[in-house]
């Protein structure tokens, strides 16, 4: 359990470090509230909002190599972006895969049961690829911003 208290506070402290470091130096020098923007990213008054985190570890059926598990991997990216589009989904990545920790998402949304509801929607779920735990997580708000960030980062493609 204490492993599990470290590996979320280092989440947590590199998602605090990408979201007020990075980002507040490329979006502005010398920031100033912006009471709509905060509106629209549901913050509250200290800036920050409810999300779900979830860990997705090894599970108990490994897809082996082929067409299924290449198949699984494509549904499981496309429902990443489903959800990020829809606004969802406002973080996700690999792990190292060190102890059957393979991913995160981080999603906006009102409760638990909703975020089982939309992890449950994922192939690597429901296949058995990869199991999800779930955890509350209290951020910046300004998590929010950051899909839209992401996509100025990306060369466009071919």
């Amino acid at each position: 359990m204490a492993m599990l208290g470290t590996r979320l506070g280092c989440a947590a402290s590199v998602l605090g470090a990408l979201t007020l470091g990075t980002a507040t130096k490329a979006l502005a020098a010398e920031p100033t509230y912006d009471a709509d923007l905060a509106r629209s990213v549901g913050a509250d008054e200290r800036g920050m909002r409810s999300y779900v985190l979830v860990v997705l570890k090894t599970g108990p059926t490994r897809v082996p190599a082929g067409p299924e598990r290449d198949e699984m991997f494509k549904g499981h990216f496309a429902n990443i972006e489903r959800l990020a589009n829809e606004g969802k989904l406002v973080l996700a990545g690999p792990f190292d895969g060190v102890e059957g920790w393979r991913g995160l998402f981080v999603l906006a949304v009102a409760d638990m049961e909703e975020a089982k509801r939309h992890v449950g929607t994922d192939p690597v779920v429901t296949k058995g690829e990869m199991v999800a735990e779930y955890h509350k997580y209290y951020g910046s708000a300004g998590l929010m911003l950051m899909n839209d960030l992401h996509k100025r980062l990306v060369p466009k493609r071919p």
